[in-house]
């Protein structure tokens, strides 16, 4: 069993699990979209910390997933990196 039919068993199993595993697939495309389009435009995490005026160590552990950004600290990244957040409904309730 590969790790996609292992998530997708889970998902189909345990409603916690699926809970968890959805979260973490949230953050992970968060962050991937920060970095790609960091690196897309040439930036180091030194400089986009330097735009953002924040330290580039805070840069790091966001782009690593060892910390959860505060909502401003995310839209003042998301800002200077062109970037904006979509909040939508979810499509179905459990």
């Amino acid at each position: 069993m590969n790790w996609n039919e292992y998530k997708n068993m889970v998902k189909e199993t345990d409603p916690v699990g699926k809970e968890i595993l959805e979260e973490a697939e949230a953050e992970a495309a968060i962050i991937s979209a920060m970095i790609s389009q960091r690196s897309s435009l040439g930036l180091s995490q030194r400089d986009l910390a330097a735009l953002c005026d924040i330290p580039q160590s805070t840069v790091a552990r966001i782009e690593s997933n060892k910390t959860v950004p505060r909502l401003d600290t995310l839209l003042k990244i998301f800002g200077r990196l062109g970037l904006t957040l979509q909040v939508t409904p979810i499509s179905e309730i459990n």
